[in-house]
């Protein structure tokens, strides 16, 4: 392959809590919604395109549950009535010296669900929690 391709199991994110490790962190998107327009006075049944808004998916964190680590629930557990804790995530792709190459910043992030480990008891893998945060904006910085 060409060029120096980069190991994407390599990163950390710095949200607000007390861990940066994670197993998985997904969600990374920005899409542009494309609008059809037609001029009222056009004989064509179709129009034209042109670009909307710009849409964000939902962040997804994934992570192994530690003793007395109870920092994602205790985040979405700050909703009230019409209000709720928000924080701006900066994700970092790391190289092997741990400094970062690609960053994701987040903008006002807050969670709409926390998701509790699958317990089987027959299975050696390690107990993850997953919150999934909604969020502002999304911008992409290489560094």
């Amino acid at each position: 392959m060409a060029g120096n391709s980069i190991n994407r199991y390599h990163f950390s994110v710095d949200w607000g809590g007390s861990r940066i490790g994670f197993a998985e962190v997904s969600g990374l998107d920005i899409e542009i919604e494309a609008v059809s327009v037609r001029d009222g006075s056009s004989a064509a049944d179709s129009g034209r395109k042109i670009p909307g808004i710009r849409k964000f998916s939902n962040i997804t964190l994934k992570r192994g549950i530690i003793k007395g680590d109870n920092d994602f629930f205790n985040w979405i557990n700050t909703k009230s009535v019409g209000n709720i804790e928000r924080r701006d995530l900066t994700i970092n792709l790391l190289d092997e010296s741990h400094s970062p190459i690609f960053t994701w910043q987040v903008k006002s992030a807050f969670p709409v669900k926390y998701i509790g480990p699958i317990l089987i008891s027959n299975d050696s893998e390690i107990a993850l929690e997953t919150l999934e945060l909604t969020h502002e904006g999304l911008t992409v910085i290489a560094q």
